[in-house]
């Protein structure tokens, strides 16, 4: 269990996979210069803080690797960050499974048209 660091005084516990995504959707609205809101739930009770440029975040994991990250994931949180609620941790949504790189190509389907040389430029 990771942890998000909110200007030094506040410590929300929160899961290493999820801190990841988190980090990446929080990082790229810092980026615009974007703030928005941000409530999780800690000890039971939900808490919201204002995270904008000048926040100071830190981003506390306790695994050394870093989770694989999910695109419909980041897709999902980033949506709500630009609610007028703001950012809240969602549930995951499933991923598409990606391709496993040694997987050889899929045949396409129906005939095959072989392919005919180019003509001579003359």
């Amino acid at each position: 269990m990771g942890k998000l660091v909110y200007d030094g005084r506040l410590s929300i516990p929160i899961d290493d996979r999820a801190l990841a995504h988190l980090q990446v959707v929080i990082l790229a609205k810092l980026r615009r210069r974007e703030s928005f809101g941000f409530t999780v739930e800690v000890d039971g009770r939900e808490t919201s803080v204002w995270i904008g440029p000048s926040a100071a975040l830190e981003f506390d994991y306790a695994d050394r690797r870093r989770p694989a990250i999910n695109r419909a994931w980041l897709e999902l949180l980033a949506a709500t960050a630009a609610s007028q609620d703001g950012l809240v941790v969602a549930p995951e949504p499933p991923q598409e499974r990606a391709p496993d790189p040694g997987e050889a190509p899929r045949r396409p389907r129906g005939p095959v048209v072989p392919l005919r040389p180019l003509p001579d430029a003359a």
